[in-house]
């Protein structure tokens, strides 16, 4: 749950940013009748989003054993270098988000062209955050628990954006985005962790040091019960891991999360 507020809180977020600069421009612009199609494009990128989530969900359930190692194993690398990406990407462009869109606005001369900026838009968010939900729940015991976590995440991040709208320069939406980022970045931690377990069992890696456990924790709440499967959702923690898995989540996460520490000061 943990893990799929966080993520539809971010998204969510950064949606809210780009309709409340569409909007609040076309509103100093004097273009308020063309707000509708804004509205518009964004409702269907999200009814778009949305069934091709749930399409891909059943999709993905079908499999077991072999197919499923591979499918879950591909999805978590896939979402861990996406995921690494945008946060890197929102970085080095947050600050020029707003012109370039305003100058979007200023060549769209038709509500056909304001709706497909905002449909494009709103989709890359979508598509990207079904992505990592898909690999939350694959990373969890509980797909409602993910269900819900992100619909609390985009109904605050929903807020947040109307609070942008109104004068977003009282929050703070650079320290925002350095926090959720790096625990973003735990997160993709535990996803490169995942792909490794996955494909160790495909490739039928069963034998030496590497699959031994690093740990083994057998009762208590760092082995079983809500707490851990927070904790296993949300960082990656796995009562058995094995050396290989611990092994890629430090390896990913210490460098990569001391280069966005690094970069984020700037």
């Amino acid at each position: 749950m943990g893990a799929s507020f966080l993520i539809t809180l971010r998204e969510g977020l950064e949606v809210s940013l780009v309709l409340a600069i569409l909007v609040s421009y076309l509103v100093k612009s004097g273009r308020s009748s063309d707000v509708g199609a804004v509205w518009r494009g964004s409702a269907a990128a999200a009814v778009v989003c949305l069934l091709s989530g749930i399409a891909f969900n059943i999709f993905v359930g079908e499999f077991t054993g072999k197919s499923e190692q591979f499918i879950e194993g591909t999805i978590a690398i896939v979402a861990a270098s996406v995921l690494t990406w945008m946060i890197f990407w929102m970085g080095r462009n947050a600050r020029n988000l707003g012109a370039e869109l305003r100058g979007q606005v200023d060549a769209a001369t038709t509500t056909r062209a304001l709706m497909i900026i905002a449909f494009v838009a709103v989709l890359r968010e979508g598509f990207e955050t079904v992505l990592f939900l898909l690999s939350a729940e694959t990373s969890s015991t509980s797909g409602a628990s993910v269900v819900i976590g992100g619909l609390v995440g985009l109904v605050i991040a929903a807020f947040l954006g109307r609070l942008v709208y109104l004068g977003g320069n009282k929050l703070n939406l650079g320290l925002f985005f350095r926090v959720t980022g790096l625990l973003l970045l735990l997160f993709a931690a535990g996803l490169i962790g995942k792909f490794f377990h996955e494909y160790r069992e495909l490739l039928g890696f069963e034998d030496g040091w590497l699959v031994s456990p690093a740990w083994d924790i057998t009762s208590g709440i760092w082995a079983e019960g809500t707490f851990y499967d927070f904790m296993k959702g949300f960082f990656g923690w796995h009562n058995a891991a094995e050396n290989i898995r611990v092994i890629a989540y430090f390896a990913y996460l210490l460098p990569v999360g001391w280069l966005f520490l690094r970069t984020s000061k700037k």
